[in-house]
């Protein structure tokens, strides 16, 4: 009767074994002295282990806005340059206005000063 339950409790030590391992292993193997430029402010601007609900600056936002709009018209363009000829003219053009389109918010938003940073 016993041994219907092997799997189950097989299951539940891989488990535990699988969750607890790492974090075990990290507090022998790892560094117990961490560098202070891992600690230091890098990409959001602020100290790593601080109030979370400060405020911070909200061009982290827009960069990160921008950089995901301007991403994604590569992920068109791929596509077009692989069925050009199938496409033709009228693609051709149609993209051309597409381009054009971006271009013109992407020089908006240079002259606005959203991609300089201070």
């Amino acid at each position: 009767m016993l041994e219907n339950y092997f799997p189950v409790l097989l299951f539940i030590v891989v488990g535990l074994g699988v969750g607890v391992a790492p974090m075990v292993l990290g507090k022998l193997v790892g560094p117990h002295r961490p560098d202070s430029a891992k600690l230091s402010p890098y990409e959001c601007g602020f100290e790593a282990f601080e109030d979370a609900r400060m405020k911070f600056d909200v061009r982290y936002y827009l960069v990160a806005i921008l950089f995901i709009l301007f991403d994604l018209e590569i992920a068109f363009l791929f596509p077009w340059a692989v069925v050009l000829k199938e496409i033709g003219t009228f693609g051709f053009i149609s993209m051309l206005i597409f381009l054009a389109i971006l271009v013109v918010g992407f020089v908006y938003e240079w002259m606005k000063g959203a991609l300089e940073w201070e």
